[in-house]
């Protein structure tokens, strides 16, 4: 009989989202790591944009907030992601779904990341096979399939004091990053 590999997912709330549970994303989760042929352990964050800044500096050298960060193993097995709630809210409202799609919108391409797809150098392989995941889990716009329309719209950012600010994106890849 074949072994079954069983990996460890992680969901971590440090930031509510009206809607999202942790048990309901590791669910989708789960899904979106089978379907982007991911083996390994996955830690998913779910956090404010302070702590997204702080991390965007730490490991990219760009001192805002983004979205979606992925941190994969070195081992090429499984690795991190860690999700903006603010811009998920502000971006669900900008893209008209909602903040639980969005996040899963985030958690799947944060998948093809840690599997080794990247968007900036594959020439377009990425976004295509992102778009068929989104289609297959019933998934609004992808990230990068709204990388093309956000070139000439605005960013959407909450400050911490809890207003909203736009400003003009400077670049796609800023907001999604490796």
């Amino acid at each position: 009989m074949p072994s079954r590999f069983v990996f460890n997912l992680v969901i971590i709330l440090e930031r509510t989202v009206d809607g999202v549970s942790a048990t309901g994303l590791a669910r989708f989760a789960r899904r979106a790591q089978r379907l982007a042929g991911l083996r390994g352990d996955v830690n998913v964050l779910i956090a404010g944009n302070r702590r997204l800044q702080t991390l965007n500096r730490s490991f990219r050298g760009k001192d805002r907030p983004t979205d979606v960060l992925s941190f994969p193993r070195k081992d090429d097995a499984g690795g991190d992601i860690a999700i903006s709630a603010d811009l998920a809210r502000s971006n669900a409202r900008l893209y008209g779904h909602t903040p639980k799609d969005e996040i899963r919108i985030l958690i799947l391409h944060g998948m093809l990341h840690l599997a080794g797809h990247d968007h900036e150098t594959d020439g377009g392989r990425m976004a295509r096979l992102e778009s068929r995941l989104r289609s297959r889990l019933k998934l609004p716009t992808s990230l990068i399939e709204r990388a093309g329309i956000e070139r000439a719209t605005i960013d959407t950012v909450t400050s911490g004091n809890g207003r909203v600010r736009r400003s003009r994106r400077r670049s796609v890849a800023d907001r999604s990053a490796r």
